[in-house]
């Protein structure tokens, strides 16, 4: 069997992590669902698919989809060493995904690369 994946959180400069604050403070069942998905993300990577991944069109996001009436979304990006890059987390409450919620994490990504770009 091909090695799991491994999944990274997302620091701020003040190293605080949003996404993995976001899914600690969740209701422990859902919370637990959340972790199920990831633990799926780990095992299949790349392969994991619908309904439980789908690529965010014109953004090098994917969206890591935890559906039923609580919606959670998390934004992910895979990086080098088969590890994926957890952006930002956040309650989807309307059809469409805000823009704000995407620009989150677009953020997040430039400010992991210009870091990435500084310490090498």
């Amino acid at each position: 069997m091909d090695q799991k994946w491994k999944i990274i959180y997302y620091e701020t400069s003040q190293g605080s992590s949003p996404a993995f604050e976001f899914i600690q403070n969740l209701d422990p069942k859902i919370k637990s669902k959340v972790i199920g998905v990831m633990d799926l993300l780990k095992q299949l990577g790349t392969l994991i698919g619908s309904p439980h991944s789908k690529k965010l069109i014109g953004t090098p996001l994917w969206e890591l989809r935890i559906l039923g009436s609580d919606n959670i979304r998390i934004f992910y990006v895979a990086v080098v060493n088969r590890q994926f890059l957890l952006l930002h987390a956040f309650q989807k409450k309307k059809q469409k995904t805000d823009t704000r919620e995407i620009k989150t994490a677009i953020n997040r990504l430039n400010d992991y690369k210009s870091h990435l770009e500084t310490n090498s």
